[in-house]
């Protein structure tokens, strides 16, 4: 089996990437297809343009299949993940009635309603993908958060008449229900075709991308958090009960199946706003990086580490790029300037901003959960950056680790097409030959301190005193 291959799928909000792994976790070929920008016709809706989910994997697929030197014979399943709270209504064929609607869209917030009578199936993302490989109309339940009539206790769908009402879908328009680390079919000849992925392989139900991106951290221990730092930034602790109404969290499906993930609040558009930041400075930042032969976001990141003090001299991000629906008043706000503060300051006081507003979100579920947190986990492409894992560090006072494949939903993708495929017995085992902790960054005490002064102190309490005027402002742009 030494030879053997996996391929982890993660869809996410900005890409679709393929990875072929080898048994150990290591990477031995990649793809990656970035998704087109979302379409936004009229306010409260998001779609994805055209067939981009399906578009974007083959494109990521075949990328990947042609960087692949070894033989394609002994690749042996395929994980599937993809982006959580999207709805995709399906024909009876199995294509789409209408575009994705993306997990921003004000329409998967609502109960469904069927006012397209080409509409057959209404499914999830990786619902609708699993049927593009494989024609078979099943979903992983770990994928099933929102608006949809599913037991959260049994990872079944509802028995009760009244809870189809209250969602209103029938039965009928609903794909069945595999726990992540089972089969849910496999590659067609069509898909095989399309993606260049090999004909029969098995393709293995995961969990939400969160989720799954937690196993592929290696998060399963009851004393860790884990920040995943994407479109949307969350947080996220280990858990086996399924808890009646909590107050600071909510709980997820785990990517191990009857385990759950319980969420804290997070960030709406997080590192959407990294990306927003260094847009706005356009070339003359591109410029003066490809001159000292960095990246953009890496002299972003030297500029700020080498310059900006903890706590950016005064200058304080509140980041609510996109304001949540019940809340739609809320904007995002930089306060404190003053002549000192420069591109630099900007930039490190937003990732100042996104570590602080995690460590109030992750520290009352963690009070109400009476758990003591000792390490942290940092995935998604932000955590590519020392200074932002530096800035949790301290923020948070424990290490923050951060794995060799740092874009973990692929990797926790093939775990759970490792345990499907009985590579490794369990799903501990299998983390402890697959993942493996690249960088620990230690808290520095008298910033520890400084951060959770400047947070008890000023931070949480700054939309107390600015949400009023926001509320004023919305009314009279909106009636504009």
């Amino acid at each position: 089996m030494n030879n053997k291959y996996l391929i982890g799928v993660d869809g996410g909000s900005q890409s679709t990437k393929v990875v072929i792994f080898d048994l150990q976790g290591t990477i031995v070929s990649e793809g990656k297809k970035a998704l087109k920008p979302m379409d936004l016709p009229k306010p409260g809706v998001v779609e994805h343009p055209e067939d981009d989910l399906w578009d974007s994997l083959i494109d990521a697929s075949q990328e990947a299949m042609s960087n692949f030197s070894g033989n394609k014979e002994d690749i042996i399943g395929l994980g599937l993940c993809t982006i959580r709270f999207v709805r995709c209504l399906l024909k009876k064929d199995g294509t789409l009635a209408s575009p994705a609607l993306s997990w921003m869209d004000e329409r998967v917030a609502k109960p469904y309603e069927h006012v397209n009578s080409e509409v057959a199936y209404v499914t999830t993302s990786s619902g609708y993908i699993t049927h593009r490989l494989t024609r078979q109309l099943k979903d992983s339940a770990g994928n099933y958060q929102g608006m949809w009539p599913i037991d959260t206790d049994t990872w079944d769908w509802s028995e009760s008449e009244e809870v189809f009402e209250q969602y209103n879908i029938p039965r009928d328009m609903l794909f069945d229900l595999q726990y992540p680390g089972t089969a849910l079919g496999h590659i067609t000849k069509e898909a095989s075709e399309a993606t260049g992925i090999p004909l029969g392989l098995p393709v293995v139900a995961t969990a939400n991308d969160k989720a799954v991106e937690a196993l592929g951290a290696g998060m399963i221990s009851e004393d860790a958090a884990l920040v995943s730092l994407g479109t949307y930034i969350a947080g996220m602790v280990h858990g086996h009960e399924n808890p009646d109404s909590p107050e600071h969290y909510f709980a997820n499906f785990a990517a191990v199946p009857n385990e759950y993930l319980y969420e804290c609040s997070g960030i709406r558009r997080g590192m959407w706003t990294v990306s927003w930041f260094k847009d706005l400075l356009g070339e003359e930042l591109t410029k003066k990086a490809d001159e000292l032969g960095f990246s953009p976001e890496e002299y972003l990141n030297k500029e700020a580490a080498e310059n900006v003090t903890a706590g950016s001299d005064g200058l304080m991000t509140v980041l609510d790029w996109l304001s949540p629906p019940d809340e739609p008043f809320k904007k995002g706000m930089m306060i404190g300037f003053d002549g000192r503060h420069t591109r630099a300051h900007m930039y490190h006081s937003i990732l100042e901003g996104i570590a602080l507003t995690m460590k109030t979100n992750v520290d009352a579920m963690s009070e109400e959960l009476n758990k003591t947190l000792r390490s942290l986990y940092i995935t998604g492409g932000g955590s590519n950056g020392d200074l932002m894992m530096q800035i949790f560090a301290n923020v948070f006072g424990i290490p923050a680790k951060r794995t060799k494949v740092n874009g973990s939903a692929s990797l926790g993708s093939a775990i759970n097409t490792a345990v499907a495929l009985e590579v490794h017995p369990t799903y501990e085992e299998a983390i402890e030959q697959m993942v493996q902790v690249e960088d620990t960054f230690l808290p520095e005490e008298n910033k520890f301190q400084f951060y959770t002064r400047m947070n008890h102190e000023v931070y949480q309490h700054i939309t107390s005193h600015t949400n009023e005027l926001l509320k004023k402002s919305y009314q009279l742009f909106h009636e504009s």
